[in-house]
């Protein structure tokens, strides 16, 4: 073999044990249990996936998962899906520590004030590193161009999109999303209604709008999942409830109706 084949080859080995010794996604195990806690039900009207937090406060099962995300190096992380996936599960499971943590109350929220909401505070490690909800979502996902994150992020309330029943991984991404993406807008109480004179969708999609422009705007990403919706405005003004999404309300708090 020539030297220069014998080179290449040599160096194309390298890069390709290189890539598949320090690319990887946790096996996610431990949140995968956590999610065993979330089951169909109902609460102010809206059909969600109720968590049970109560449950979680107890079990250690979040702990274990909560373990296991902050020891993970994101530099392992190779792919913009691999990067996706782990940073949704990641803004998952500290927003259900954020709850946990200051359980029990009737809203995410309550544990932050006006000047200081909870989307700042620090709400775990990753690597060493304190990050925030606010952080994870605004300066890693986003900046990842993918919009479906907005319907796969959950911020443990009522009006948000539910959580999955599996953590999210970069091999399923794609069929992930868009299953999380049909299934809001499938729910009238939180995703989209339509009445005799308007399409009625949530206010994420009002808030998060210049995401959805990079895809073709809310108008053609909602017509993706919904092709049928007949010829009518489309108003991102649905009621948003941050009561929490949990079994129970404990604490009887005025909740706020604020975006986040």
């Amino acid at each position: 073999m020539h030297l220069l084949q014998r080179l290449f080859l040599l160096l194309s080995c390298s890069f390709f044990l290189a890539f598949n010794v320090f690319a990887e996604e946790p096996d996610w195990k431990p949140y995968a249990e956590v999610l065993q806690t979330v089951s169909p039900g109902t609460k102010h009207g809206t059909q969600l996936a109720l968590v049970d937090y109560p449950a979680l406060k107890d079990n250690g099962k979040l702990a274990a998962a909560y373990q296991q995300l902050s020891q993970f190096p994101p530099s392992r992380l190779s792919s913009r899906e691999e990067k996706l996936a782990f940073y949704i599960n990641a803004y998952n499971i500290l927003a259900l520590k954020m709850v946990v943590d200051h359980f029990p109350l009737d809203s995410i929220k309550d544990v932050g004030s006006f000047f200081n909401p909870v989307w700042d505070r620090p709400a775990g490690t990753i690597n060493g590193k304190t990050v925030s909800l606010g952080e994870i979502e605004h300066k890693i996902l986003r900046p990842l161009g993918e919009p479906r994150i907005h319907l796969a992020i959950v911020c443990a309330s009522v009006s948000c999109p539910d959580l999955r029943n599996e953590p999210y991984t970069a091999a399923r991404l794609d069929t992930q999303l868009n299953e999380q993406a049909k299934k809001f807008l499938l729910n009238e109480q939180k995703g989209l209604r339509i009445d005799k004179k308007q399409i009625h969708i949530s206010k994420i999609f009002n808030w998060f709008e210049k995401d959805f422009k990079k895809t073709g705007g809310v108008d053609h990403f909602i017509r993706q999942y919904q092709p049928q919706l007949p010829a009518l405005s489309i108003a991102a003004d649905m009621p948003y409830d941050w009561s929490l999404n949990g079994i129970a309300q404990p604490v009887n708090k005025q909740v706020s109706l604020t975006p986040r």
